[in-house]
């Protein structure tokens, strides 16, 4: 008797819910299965079929009107329909179920694409991740849960991704279709049996198919990134090996490794990987730029005007460039100081310090002349003027520290 008022209890409340999903009022049909909901898996499994099927309409409909959660709870809804189905053979809902599948992972697509424009990228990762699982064929979705996790900072989640990704080997790769629209002039990407039937038309023309580069390389450089800012440098270094071994002439994989070894204190692999990717990449005055900062920093003066000067040779206007080149010489005249101070009285310690003064001056009037060639292509700029000041006055050159003192309206 108790089973069987149990029964009649579902069967009206399973009634009450598809009046109301036929009516519109998905909120009055989720009341309806909510309560229900602690006997269903106990019902007959036609009961269970029809359960789920309403409850992921309801669902769906409310995910679609800003209920974030109820989207993945569709989902689970309209899997177990299609799951219960396959097992018994039965396909009354089946064919409609998954024609609701595909337009809610359209729906948590556009919400997600909305979500990622307010700049709600943990909400957006999720509901991307959400898309994936509920159509695990279209992988896209789950590189872009990936980006949208890494453009909210969600480092720990976007690695979750990453990670997926390389597991199913997720490349990324494909052609896109593009033709021109004859009565715009403007080119438009649409699929390729749309594109061919546009230009069998007339309406399109000049029919182009683009490659698309493989995001392999990419995943695995954000892994390691990604480790790299949780401070887990071992397994970034390991990331970056994989990397370059798919990519070994990527510049920039070379350079997010080399920044790494910097981090961690190498500052020779740094030098290494950093003279390896301006080998690449011979034309990139930042290549260059950063060579000479960290040979200056080990004092390999030499080293780092060769490597300041063939950033200037790449981009004459690099002012960051021009001041360190200058500061080259500056330091290498400043380092003989403590030698000349620690000269005595004598006829050759005189003479030494003669001599070093005279390597001292030469040192500075080199640093001063790199300066004043800047000032022709760049006469304004505030940083030049005031090392080029700073440099006169050190050098007890009166004349022209005050000409640069008024240059700089002091």
């Amino acid at each position: 008797m108790s089973f069987a008022m149990v029964s009649f209890a579902q069967k009206a409340e399973l009634k009450t819910a598809e009046k109301a999903v036929k009516s519109g009022d998905m909120t009055a049909a989720k009341t309806a299965l909510d309560g229900i909901s602690g006997m269903i898996d106990g019902a007959d499994e036609k009961y269970q079929t029809q359960y789920h099927f309403l409850r992921g309409q309801a669902l769906a409909d409310l995910g679609k009107k800003g209920d974030n959660a109820a989207f993945k709870e569709a989902a689970e809804s309209f899997n177990k329909v299609v799951d219960m189905e396959e097992k018994s053979g039965k396909t009354k809902y089946s064919a409609e179920t998954k024609q609701r599948i595909a337009a809610l992972t359209a729906d948590l697509v556009n919400s997600a694409v909305e979500d990622n424009g307010n700049k709600n990228f943990d909400v957006a990762a999720e509901k991307l991740y959400t898309a994936y699982k509920i159509s695990p064929q279209d992988t896209s979705y789950l590189y872009y849960a990936a980006s949208s996790a890494v453009n909210g900072q969600h480092f720990e989640e976007a690695l979750t991704y990453y990670n997926e990704l390389q597991e199913i080997g997720y490349d990324g790769s494909g052609v896109v279709y593009k033709a021109t629209n004859i009565e715009t002039g403007e080119e438009e990407i649409m699929d390729k049996v749309q594109r061919d039937l546009m230009v069998k038309s007339g309406t399109f023309k000049d029919p182009v198919d683009e490659k698309t580069p493989s995001k392999s390389a990419e995943i695995v450089k954000n892994t390691a990134l990604i480790y790299t800012q949780l401070g887990q440098d071992d397994k970034a270094l390991e990331a970056y090996k994989t990397a370059r071994a798919n990519d070994p002439n990527d510049v920039n994989l070379i350079l997010n490794e080399a920044n790494l070894y910097y981090k961690m204190g190498d500052k020779e692999k740094f030098k290494s990987l950093m003279a390896e990717a301006a080998a690449v990449a011979p034309d990139n005055p930042d290549l260059h730029y950063n060579i000479g900062v960290i040979n200056m920093e080990q004092g390999n003066m030499e080293e780092a005007r060769a490597a300041y000067k063939r950033a200037l040779e790449v981009n004459p206007n690099y002012t960051n460039a021009q001041l360190n080149l200058s500061t080259t010489y500056v330091n290498e005249g400043n380092g003989l100081i403590d030698e000349m101070n620690s000269l005595g009285n004598s006829r050759s310690d005189i003479a030494r310090y003669d001599e070093l003064k005279k390597k001292k001056d030469d040192l500075f009037v080199q640093g001063a002349q790199v300066l004043e060639d800047a000032l022709k292509q760049n006469p304004d700029n505030q940083g030049i003027l005031t090392q080029l000041k700073n440099i006169y006055g050190a050098m007890g050159d009166n004349e022209n520290f005050m000409r640069l003192k008024k240059l700089l309206g002091e």
